[in-house]
């Protein structure tokens, strides 16, 4: 790629934007600065400098967040993803999975629609289980392997539980950043990344510190009722782009 204005803009823009979402709602950094970084980039070296950045934001976003942190229902999502990731593995590897992909995302989408148009919300007040956790995380980790988006699952759980902002995004968080960490390791173990991904985050790099301290920034000053149209608001745009 050859670096122009246009080029530096574009890239700045993108990783800004990713960067301002995802530290706010925790998740759908991929979805929002790949709109753009995938038409400017080829794939091979989009996906990593995605898949970089988005580990800086998560690793921001714990430190910001970590007095609100709850490590024993996260360390249960956590297991159950990192069982999921290989068979997602698998999966992409051995199965065509674009059909899966666009399902989640309308699915996704449709859920996001309908509570955004509910008059009220009826939460499922439920006793937490280590087990439970277990099974979504599962479900995290397998979905997020083969859409990019682990984070979908939890949050939507959460938000089905009714959890207030600081609760939720000390669940999911950590859960969140270990699933895209492992998946960075995944992607280091099979291939070399490409210097033209270190020169691209080099570019990028003050947009997406901005971004994301503009985005925990907002995250602080929003209350619940904002907090949660804003996620779910996240969720339509993150499962539209999936399924269209």
């Amino acid at each position: 790629m050859v670096f122009d204005f246009t080029s530096c803009f574009l890239l700045s823009a993108a990783a800004f934007s990713g960067a301002l979402v995802s530290g706010f709602a925790g998740f759908a950094f991929s979805a929002v600065a790949g709109s753009v970084l995938l038409r400017v980039l080829p794939p091979m070296e989009a996906v990593p400098l995605m898949m970089v950045c988005s580990v800086g934001v998560q690793a921001a976003s714990v430190w910001s967040l970590r007095q609100n942190l709850h490590w024993k229902g996260s360390l249960s999502l956590i297991i159950g993803g990192l069982l999921g990731i290989p068979i997602a593995v698998y999966l992409l590897q051995n199965v065509e999975t674009a059909a899966f992909r666009a399902g989640f995302g309308v699915a996704v989408a449709l859920y996001a629609a309908y509570m955004l148009c509910r008059p009220a919300l009826t939460n499922l007040h439920q006793v937490q289980s280590s087990v439970r956790s277990i099974l979504i995380g599962f479900g995290g980790g397998l979905i997020g392997g083969l859409t990019a988006m682990p984070g979908a699952l939890p949050t939507i759980w959460c938000d089905m539980r009714g959890l207030p902002k600081n609760q939720q995004r000390g669940l999911v968080q950590p859960f969140i950043a270990a699933m895209q960490i492992c998946a960075l390791a995944l992607l280091l173990s099979s291939r070399s990344i490409s210097p033209h991904v270190l020169i691209d985050l080099a570019i990028s790099l003050p947009a997406l510190a901005a971004g994301t301290a503009l985005g925990i920034v907002l995250f602080r000053r929003v209350d619940q009722l904002a907090f949660r149209r804003i996620i779910l608001i996240t969720l339509l745009f993150s499962g539209l782009s999936l399924g269209l």
